[in-house]
């Protein structure tokens, strides 16, 4: 079981099983492919995404429906195929982890539920999935409820 010694949490030990593997890596960080989704009982729900070949790097992120309960996943054909997926929209919770990712701003946080990070369930491959001609933002602000939640 490697052990990977990480800025914020200090050593985590983790099966290699259980990394999220983003096949063409996240953007503007194209060359980290391997994250773990560390989710801590006092921090819920927040998600962290730590890369464990950068132990610097790690990113808040929250799930989708926690920011919009009524948030309707778009997913391209080419982001469905890259992690496995032939089911047109793929249902939350049942057939993948759908992410926010946060920015904490001076105005106030937000979360980008333009371009969700999309894990598939079963087989653990993501992509950060950017829905042309969506509605949706990269800075939705956060309501008090979930700015609680991002001010741990």
């Amino acid at each position: 079981m490697p052990l990977l010694q990480t800025k914020n949490f200090g050593p985590i030990r983790y099966e290699v099983e259980a990394a999220l593997e983003f096949p063409k890596g996240l953007p503007g960080f194209e060359e980290r492919r391997a994250f773990l989704a560390l989710h801590f009982e006092d921090t819920d729900p927040l998600i962290f995404l730590q890369s464990t070949e950068d132990p610097e790097l790690c990113f808040l992120t929250m799930p989708v429906l926690a920011v919009d309960p009524e948030y309707r996943l778009e997913v391209e054909a080419e982001d469905l195929e890259l992690i496995g997926l032939t089911t047109a929209p793929p249902v939350i919770g049942r057939d993948v982890l759908c992410l926010a990712v946060l920015s904490l701003r001076e105005e106030g946080p937000t979360a980008n539920l333009l371009a969700p990070v999309v894990v598939n369930l079963h087989t653990r491959k993501s992509v950060q999935a950017v829905a042309a001609g969506s509605t949706y933002s990269h800075q939705h602000a956060l309501t008090a409820h979930t700015e609680e939640a991002v001010a741990c």
